[in-house]
């Protein structure tokens, strides 16, 4: 514009002096008109460029062909292709930004991301930890009513929630989602990258191995499980004196680290050499006397397959021990026990909820894995592999820098279900974005959105009662994503199956069973968020079906029920445009926030008994109008954790996703029923007993067409085809 200005101005001072000398003649009045002229014209060049024509550039810019970050502006396609499809047309028609670019548009420098391949990056704890001055951005969590078995869209809503509000409002924002596992991917509900126009990708990373995270937890918790077979089995052939020669052989020139943690435990002093202990000390060491119906850590896979839910251990030729009554025949050392899927496993609970490396190293030992037949607890320190744990889960610590379909960042951690474990990202994935996106004016505080798995009534009772207590770390919003196809199932509608064709009444409309749904099971989600003191946004996630009067009915039931909005996004169409209006709403909760009288609570305190911990979230949360009922072992299993010392912990209950109760098939809000609980485990480690209520299965199974019928290889490109 400049240069622009000189040129006009050369050309002024040229006409003028052309006028000079050809009318020098003339009468000065004349000549000063004409001078007058020529400024004239050069003031209005001068506006022009400076003033009119940045502001049509800009507005054509900002409409056509760029996005509020300047990047590639979405255009959706319609009909929408499939997720693969748009996530694989992403990356070769508009291309991703390369990670180094996406960690200097968000704020991080060369040293704080280690690069994993071009499409992702870990983000070292040190990014935290270098502004742990600065304030915190806005905290949404986003959950959801209780699902269909297809799943309402609440990871789509998170990911087109922070494409709404980076890519169109021009906020600061990330998103921060679980790793998904590959037991839904290869099974009936698919990937977890979101979907449609709102998406991560490229969604074949995302959905498959990511960063090995998951590998890691999955190595770690069956080598915890080798260690307990491995120890109970040297243990019921040598005595107690030979124990300790081996485990403390004078190659190893005394105790090593972990051992010493035992010692301490043990009252015995650690700075002791192996010769220097007593017989007592050296038997006491040496033998953890395991009782096996005691033990509750099982082995994991990250697959869903229902057939190892119970097996049989130990029953190879090998694995027999010398009989007690000399001249007997060899015993067998084997057991009944089961696998978990690894999302389950607390070694991942770990990595959701531990604070840095440190801590989570404190965690991985302290998990109790059984007691003694003295009814001690025995843990991973004891077993001598906590840290082991450590080091093969020390890259999973650090959460994974992905980006979205509108190139706005995103950040990939843990990956707990949420109707079997805590169902949460991790804290540290979510102190670094609050960290990044923070700022000392709450007007200029910019988002991170976080996601709490399947319904409100687990996963954001978890994350405010669990994750937000280890934390400190306080929601200004919940955002519960509702959809007129899980409304109507729960007003009462025919059941929906996966795989099935959706019957008559979900194509059509209907509003009453829309608006009786929304009065029973939404409005309860909603109460439910409100006992925390968190004002709430209602998402209606819209499909291709949905009709105005069933989202109106939809808003009005929201409001009534103590929304404090409720908004239709289409984000799965349309991208981040589709969610502005909800961006907007959910900027507006935050604001709101700040001056709340009420601040956020948690639902119970910790030093409450165990069964009234329980008991409190099966009444309030899930209207358990007929109480708790208990089964004779884990009666037993309270009373021995009561006395351990573990009954301040929080409590995470795993129980069905589909309804309120225990019985998938209670839907819309039940009464007249209990909640039955089968067993209790202590996650002393992660923090927290675990209820098992209902029929819940701590590792699915597959249906008769599981989805990887559908997935494939290019041989020619390496393309994936048919994941979703």
């Amino acid at each position: 514009n400049g240069r622009i200005l000189d040129l006009v101005l050369s050309i002024s001072i040229i006409n003028s002096s052309r006028i000079e000398s050809s009318k020098n003649v003339r009468e000065k009045g004349k000549k000063e008109e004409h001078l007058l002229f020529v400024f004239l014209v050069t003031l209005f060049l001068f506006c022009l460029i400076h003033t009119i024509l940045p502001i049509m550039i800009s507005e054509t810019s900002n409409d056509t062909t760029t996005n509020a970050l300047g990047h590639p502006k979405l255009i959706p396609k319609t009909p929408v292709p499939s997720d693969i499809k748009i996530s694989q047309d992403i990356v070769k028609d508009v291309g991703l930004l390369s990670i180094s670019d996406l960690a200097k548009q968000i704020g991080l420098a060369d040293d704080e991301i280690i690069p994993w391949g071009i499409a992702k990056a870990k983000v070292p704890l040190s990014v935290r930890d270098r502004r742990k001055d600065c304030p915190d951005g806005h905290y949404v969590v986003v959950t959801g009513i209780n699902p269909t078995p297809l799943g309402e869209g609440k990871s789509t809503t998170t990911i087109g929630l922070a494409q709404a509000l980076g890519a169109v409002l021009g906020e600061k924002c990330f998103a921060c989602i679980r790793q998904p596992s590959q037991g839904p991917t290869f099974g009936i509900k698919g990937g977890a990258a979101g979907g449609g126009y709102a998406q991560v990708v490229p969604m074949e990373e995302f959905n498959l191995h990511l960063t090995g995270d998951i590998h890691a937890v999955t190595a770690a918790n069956n080598l915890l499980a080798a260690a307990i077979e491995t120890r109970m089995f040297h243990e019921s052939s040598q005595s107690d004196a030979a124990l300790f020669k081996r485990l403390c052989p004078p190659s190893k020139g005394g105790f090593s680290p972990v051992m010493k943690r035992r010692l301490e435990k043990l009252g015995i002093d650690s700075n002791k050499q192996p010769e220097e202990l007593t017989v007592d000390e050296q038997s006491r060491f040496a033998r953890l006397d395991l009782d096996p119906d005691s033990i509750t850590w099982q082995r994991v896979l990250d697959t869903c397959d229902r057939h190892l839910r119970k097996v049989s251990v130990g029953v190879g030729p090998k694995e027999t021990t010398k009989p007690k009554e000399e001249g007997g025949p060899r015993v067998q050392h084997s057991r009944l026990t089961g696998f978990d899927i690894t999302v389950a496993s607390e070694v991942m609970a770990v990595l959701a909820l531990a604070r840095d490396l440190k801590d989570m190293r404190e965690r991985l030992g302290n998990m109790v894995v059984g007691y003694s037949k003295n009814n001690v607890p025995i843990t991973a320190d004891d077993l001598g592999c906590g840290g082991a744990l450590a080091v093969l889960m020390k890259d999973a610590i650090m959460p994974t820098l992905m980006q979205t379909v509108e190139r706005t960042p995103v950040l990939v951690h843990a990956g707990p279900f949420a109707n079997i474990a805590t169902g949460n990202s991790s804290i540290v994935a979510d102190e670094i974005a609050l960290k990044m996106v923070g700022s000392n004016d709450v007007q200029k505080k910019g988002f991170v959105v976080t996601e709490a798995g399947f319904g409100a009534d687990i996963g954001m009772e978890k994350c405010f009662n669990i994750k937000c207590r280890y934390s400190g770390l306080m929601p200004n919003c919940a955002v519960i994503v509702a959809t007129v196809r899980a409304l109507k199932m729960h007003g009462g509608g025919p059941p929906v199956k996966a795989g099935q064709p959706l019957p008559q009444e979900y194509q059509e409309e209907n509003v009453a069973l829309v608006s009786e749904g929304a009065r029973s099971n939404l409005a309860q989600h909603i109460k439910n968020a409100r006992k925390f003191n968190v004002n709430v946004v209602v998402a209606i996630n819209q499909f291709k079906n949905d009709t105005p009067a069933e989202m109106k009915a939809i808003a009005e039931a929201s409001m009534e029920a103590g929304a404090y909005s409720a908004v239709v996004s289409n984000h799965w169409a349309q991208g981040g445009t589709g969610a502005a209006d909800l961006a907007r709403a959910v900027k507006i909760a935050c604001l709101a926030s700040y001056s709340n009288e009420n601040k956020f609570q948690f639902l119970y305190p910790l030093d409450r008994p165990i069964k009234d911990k329980i008991g409190i979230i099966c009444s309030d949360i899930y209207g358990a109008d007929e109480g708790v009922q208990y089964s004779d072992l884990a009666l037993k299993q309270i009373e021995s954790y009561e006395n351990a010392g573990f009954g301040n912990l929080p409590i995470c209950i795993a129980k069905t996703q589909y309804s309120f109760s225990c019985d998938p098939t209670r839907k819309g809000r039940p009464t007249g029923f209990s909640i039955r609980v089968r067993e209790i485990r202590a996650c002393v480690g992660a923090g927290f007993l675990y209820p098992i209520c209902g029929d819940i299965m701590t590792i699915p199974g597959l249906p008769t067409r599981p989805g990887f019928y559908d997935v494939d290889i290019n041989t020619e490109t390496g393309e994936v085809l048919g994941l979703f």
